[in-house]
């Protein structure tokens, strides 16, 4: 199997239509907004504004009311609730979140985080016989449950009610639990399907604002924690989801929480900058690294310490992880791209467990080798008696609804069209696999599969200029599902390059089309500085880069070819 090249198109130019109802915005701007389906003035100003949407009652979401007046009973009672979360940077924030807002109106409220080691993803019960018997009378799930039918039936037995908030996909079941909230539900009719599990958290937050009026701390303090757990569990930046991480990013930028603060000065983020792509690629990984090599209570306990020297203590933990996390993944995801390849190297779905692999960076891996082979990708750790993997897809093959198809030989299943993850006895590994590539090949065999670089437009290099990075800046927060802008330049010459990088893998270049000059970065593309063409074409983003106090105008280059 070779290294996948990718398809580079571009948008067709904006209709005459557009143009005319697009015509008070700069003309670059009106392409990309046009290219992100806003082709009327009043669309395209709804957008940029990112104002809170009018059908955003949180009440009107399957769950909410009942959850909302077992909560309300809880805290009058005086009973104790405890708020079961995941061990991802979602599912961590979004703990942070109840915990910090019902502690705050005077709850008996305590967190649990399973470990994912020696627990596993969701509700297990033996976690809730143990809450059990510390007194919880309430347990409410963030970012997990939709699946656990039998350990809310279990619970229930035990003698505490359950309230389930996920937005992971239900199955064929719902559990019988005293609420679930969760948009995918086939009955719910709230208009925003792809909140992340923190904002599922933070919609029940603001329906206990209403339902007990409150305002000594109201659900609104807390979107930072929602723009962290919306971004990094890659939740579409669309809908009420910009709106949120909109807020969210302002409220980063002046945060009272010593953890986060802390964490952005380890992570060598600045407040008063701090974008999407900052959590993305520098908060994110940093949280997540402590539920993937140990457990994620560091994480929590970052995010809702009040004590200075606490953050910088665990901030600096997480950075620690984090640089062992990286180490680890690049390990993993050699060896199992070996595995997946062994047998069949142009294998349409790549597939490798061993029990030498860490359970917490597995995800990691895939995600790695989907993105080198554009292929389902699935790796896991074998452990004594069953095998936890995560699996990574490719936009033409849902991988949940492929392992729904496999549910007779799973232990758990669950996820989204392009991530997911499971657990299957040993035994049942070999049979797993084989279907699995049969679903693939099913799917996939007939089709081009190479990723589709999707370009706004193609620009000279003369038009990059600092108002036209102004004008992008209007279109944030950028990421999954609302992608930074990308240009195309062709027939550059390459003045300057070389490679970068501890291990030279990244390059370092200078192009002008003879009129205008431009640095550029072009991250896994060191080894082009050993066979550079005269002329060039780049794939890039448009950007400002600072460093050592100095800010330049740069490419962030995402691809290149020899121009033809």
């Amino acid at each position: 199997m070779n290294r996948s090249k990718k398809n580079w198109e571009i948008y067709a130019p904006l209709s005459p239509e557009a143009e005319s109802e697009l015509h008070g915005y700069p003309p670059v701007l009106r392409q990309i907004l046009y290219n992100r389906g806003y082709a009327t003035h009043e669309a395209a100003r709804q957008f940029l504004l990112a104002k809170p949407l009018a059908n955003s009652d949180p009440f009107k979401m399957w769950g909410i009311p009942e959850a909302a007046q077992r909560i309300e009973n809880a805290l009058r009672r005086g009973e104790r609730i405890t708020i079961y979360g995941d061990y991802d940077v979602d599912g961590v924030t979004s703990t942070a979140l109840l915990y910090l807002y019902l502690s705050n109106l005077g709850a008996n409220v305590t967190a649990y985080i399973p470990d994912r080691f020696d627990e596993g993803y969701g509700l297990n019960s033996e976690a809730l016989s143990l809450l059990k018997v510390n007194g919880t009378d309430l347990v409410v799930t963030v970012d997990c449950g939709i699946r656990s039918i039998q350990e809310v039936e279990f619970a229930r037995a035990l003698g505490m009610d359950i309230i389930i908030s996920d937005h992971h996909h239900p199955g064929d079941k719902i559990p019988d639990a005293t609420a679930v909230i969760d948009p995918k539900q086939v009955l719910d009719s709230y208009p925003e399907k792809d909140l992340a599990g923190v904002g599922i958290a933070y919609k029940l937050a603001s329906a206990l604002d209403i339902q007990l009026e409150n305002t000594k701390s109201p659900a609104e303090e807390y979107l930072d924690l929602v723009a962290l757990g919306t971004v990094a569990d890659l939740a579409p930046l669309m809908g009420e989801n910009r709106v949120l991480v909109r807020r969210g990013l302002e409220q980063l930028k002046y945060s009272q929480r010593q953890g986060l603060m802390s964490l952005m000065g380890v992570a060598g983020v600045h407040p008063a900058r701090i974008t999407a792509t900052d959590i993305g690629f520098a908060l994110g990984p940093r949280l997540n690294a402590a539920g993937r090599l140990d457990h994620a209570q560091t994480a929590l306990d970052l995010l809702t310490t009040h004590d200075v020297f606490q953050a910088g203590k665990l901030s600096q933990q997480l950075e620690i992880q984090n640089r062992e996390r990286q180490n680890l993944t690049r390990l993993i995801q050699t060896e199992a791209e070996e595995l997946a390849l062994r047998e069949d190297s142009d294998t349409l779905l790549l597939f490798a467990v061993s029990p030498d692999f860490n359970a917490g960076v597995v995800g990691l891996a895939a995600s790695r080798l989907t993105e080198k082979y554009y292929r389902p990708a699935i790796v896991g750790e074998i452990g004594s008696e069953f095998t936890r993997a995560s699996c990574r897809s490719i936009s033409e093959f849902h991988i949940t609804e492929a392992l729904d198809q496999c549910a007779d030989l799973l232990e758990h299943h669950g996820g989204h069209a392009a991530a997911a993850g499971f657990t299957v006895r040993n035994e049942n590994i070999f049979p797993l696999s084989e279907r699995l590539k049969a679903l693939a090949h099913e799917k996939l065999s007939h089709l081009d599969l190479r990723p589709t670089m999707l370009a706004d437009m193609e620009i000279p290099l003369s038009e990059l200029s600092p108002d036209l990075l102004e004008y992008l800046g209007w279109m944030q927060p950028t990421g999954y599902g609302n992608p930074q802008a990308l240009f195309v330049s062709r027939n550059l010459k390459a003045t300057r390059y070389r490679t970068v990088g501890k291990d030279n893998s990244h390059l370092k270049i200078s192009v002008t089309d003879g009129y205008t000059t431009f640095d550029g970065i072009a991250f896994r593309f060191g080894e082009w500085a050993n066979h550079m063409p005269q002329r060039i074409d780049l794939l890039y983003h448009f950007e400002l880069n600072e460093f050592n106090g100095r800010k330049t105008l740069q490419l962030n280059i995402q691809d290149i070819r020899a121009s033809r």
